[in-house]
C-alpha cells in the first residue's frame, strides 16, 4: 500500500443518498499508483442496481433541493469551496498517486477545480428569467428559469477533481441533482469531493458517486426516464455511443470530447513567447489533455530557431514519479496509453520524421514516456489524425498562411486550438477562420472558469463555465398569465 491510506480524506467506499456503501456483490477495482503499479486500494465494483438506487437517491433529495433559495445553495457552494481550498495539499496528493500528474500541476488542479464551485456559487445568485411584453392588455408573459432535474456525470482519469467540479458546480447551483461515475482509474479525487460535501452541509442525495466499471453504470444511467441530462467528458466514440444510449428518453447533453489541436506560429511571432505556450499547452499532464497542442505548425522562417529553443527545454525535462521533486513529466496512466504513444512515435520515424534532440533518460517503469520534439511531420502520418495523448511535439513545417489554415481545420475535431502572431490583421483573419471552439491568440493556455469551454463538430455539444455553463442545467420555461383586465 502507499501512502494514500493514512490520508482522511481517502474513502473506498461509494456514495449513495448519504451512506459510505459497498458494492451489492462486495466485489472490488483496484487502484494502482501509474508511477511504480504499487497498489493504492479498491473501490466497489458497482453495477445498474446500485446505480438505479443512487438515481432514486438523487430523484428524492432534488424535490427539497431544487426548493432551496438560490442564496442557500450559494452558501453550501462557497463551503465547498472553503473545505478544498483548506485541504488542497491532500487533495493534491491523493490525485497524484493515483493520476501521476506532477505534484505542482496537482495543485493548480485543485485550485482549477475550487474556482468552478467559487464561480458557480456566485452564479447561483444570478439565475434570473424576465418578462415578454404581451400582444394583448390582458396578459403577462413571464420567463422562468427551473433546474433540469437529476443529471449523471461521467468524468474521465486526466482532470479527475477539475473535470467534476466543472460539472457538478453549475448543476448544484441551477438546483439540480447527481449521479456521479468517476474514472475506475481514479476514484478517489471524486470520493474525497464527495466527502467535503457532506462536511460543506450540502444534503444527503444530492451528490451519489458510483465507482466500478462504465458499462453498467453508464447504461443505467442512459436508460433511466428520471435522469434528464447527461455530462460527459472522453472520447468521442464513447461520446457517440452515450449520445445514442440517451435518444429514447432524449436527454439534455454536454459533450466534451476528443480534439486535435493545431498550435501554429507565424514567422512574425515572438519567439521565446510561442515556445513557451508550445510548452504549456503540449506537456502539460505529459501531454494528457484534450486541449493539448497535438499539430504543431511552423512557418518557415521561424522553423529552425523555434525547434532548436523547444528542443533545448524538453531536453531538459525531468521524467519521474508526480511525488519526487523536480518531475515535470509523471507516468502515463496506463501501459495501453505508452503503447500508443509508441506507435505514433514509430510510425512517423517510418514515414521520415526525425527526432531533433538527445533522448531524455527514462526511470525504471513500464508507464514513462520520452517527452520529446519530432520535426518533418506529415498530415499523412498517425499522430496528425489520432491524438498522441502523451509528450511528443510533432513540428509541420509550412510555407504560407492559407496553408497552415487548411492543415488546421483539415480534422473532423474541432475542441482547442492556438497560434501565435503579432500582425494585428492576421489575428483577426486566422482566428475567425480556425474552425474551432476555442481558439488562443498568443497563449497556450485557454481553461479558466470565466470563459466558455466546448467543441464544435465531433468535439461535442454544450459549453462549461462562464455564464453560459449554468444554462445547461436550466430549462426556460414560458409562464402564460391571462384574464387580468
Amino acid at each position: 500500500m502507499d501512502v494514500i491510506e493514512d490520508m482522511p480524506l481517502l474513502r473506498q467506499k461509494a456514495l449513495i443518498g448519504g451512506e459510505w456503501v459497498s458494492a451489492d456483490n462486495g466485489e472490488t477495482v483496484a487502484v494502482s499508483n501509474p508511477a511504480n503499479g504499487a497498489s493504492l486500494g479498491t473501490v466497489p465494483a458497482m453495477g445498474a442496481a446500485e446505480t438505479k438506487r443512487a438515481i432514486a437517491a438523487a430523484e428524492e433529495a432534488f424535490r427539497s433541493w431544487s426548493k432551496r433559495t438560490h442564496a442557500e445553495r450559494a452558501s453550501l457552494l462557497m463551503a465547498w469551496f472553503d473545505l478544498m481550498v483548506k485541504h488542497e495539499d491532500e487533495l493534491a496528493t491523493i490525485l497524484t498517486l493515483e493520476q501521476g500528474k506532477p505534484f505542482a500541476e496537482a495543485v493548480g488542479e485543485i485550485r482549477y477545480g475550487a474556482s468552478f464551485v467559487k464561480w458557480f456559487g456566485e452564479e447561483a445568485r444570478r439565475i434570473n428569467g424576465g418578462i415578454i411584453p404581451s400582444p394583448t392588455p390582458d396578459r403577462r408573459i413571464v420567463v422562468l428559469k427551473q433546474p433540469v432535474g437529476v443529471c449523471g456525470i461521467i468524468t474521465p482519469w486526466n482532470f479527475p477533481n477539475a473535470m467534476i467540479t466543472r460539472k457538478v458546480a453549475p448543476g448544484l447551483a441551477a438546483g439540480c441533482t447527481m449521479v456521479i461515475k468517476p474514472s475506475e482509474m481514479t476514484p478517489y479525487s471524486a470520493l474525497a469531493l464527495g466527502l467535503l460535501a457532506e462536511k460543506a452541509g450540502i444534503p444527503a442525495g444530492v451528490i451519489n458517486i458510483v465507482t466500478g466499471m462504465p458499462t453498467g453504470i453508464g447504461s443505467a444511467i442512459t436508460a433511466s426516464e428520471t435522469v434528464r441530462k447527461l455530462s460527459f467528458t472522453g472520447s468521442t466514440k464513447v461520446g457517440s455511443l452515450l449520445m445514442a444510449q440517451c435518444a429514447p428518453t432524449v436527454k439534455r447533453l454536454s459533450l466534451e470530447l476528443g480534439g486535435n489541436a493545431p498550435f501554429i506560429v507565424f514567422d512574425d511571432a515572438d519567439l521565446d513567447k510561442a515556445v513557451e505556450g508550445a510548452l504549456i499547452s503540449k506537456f502539460r499532464n505529459g501531454g494528457q489533455t484534450c486541449v493539448c497542442a497535438n499539430r504543431i505548425l511552423v512557418q518557415s522562417g521561424i522553423h529552425d530557431a523555434f525547434v532548436a529553443k523547444l528542443s533545448a527545454r524538453v531536453m531538459a525535462m525531468q521524467v519521474g514519479p508526480g511525488m519526487a521533486e523536480g518531475t515535470v513529466i509523471g507516468p502515463m496512466i496506463n501501459r495501453a496509453a505508452v503503447e500508443k504513444i509508441n506507435r505514433h512515435v514509430d510510425d512517423a520515424l517510418s514515414n521520415g520524421a526525425k527526432v531533433a534532440h538527445e533522448p531524455v533518460k527514462l526511470p525504471d517503469g513500464p508507464q514513462y514516456a520520452a517527452p520529446m520534439v519530432l520535426t518533418g511531420a506529415t498530415t499523412d502520418m498517425q499522430l496528425a489524425s489520432e491524438e498522441t495523448f502523451g509528450p511528443v511535439a510533432p513540428i509541420f513545417r509550412f510555407e504560407k498562411e492559407e496553408e497552415a489554415i487548411a492543415i488546421a481545420n483539415g480534422t473532423p475535431f474541432g475542441l482547442a486550438s492556438y497560434f501565435y502572431t503579432q500582425d494585428l490583421a492576421r489575428s483577426w483573419r486566422v482566428g475567425e477562420a480556425l474552425e474551432f471552439g476555442m481558439v488562443g491568440l498568443n497563449t497556450g493556455l485557454i481553461a479558466t472558469e470565466v470563459a466558455p469551454f466546448g467543441g464544435v463538430k465531433l468535439s461535442g455539444l454544450g459549453r462549461e463555465g462562464a455564464e453560459i455553463g449554468i444554462e445547461e442545467y436550466l430549462e426556460t420555461k414560458a409562464f402564460h398569465i391571462a384574464g387580468l383586465n
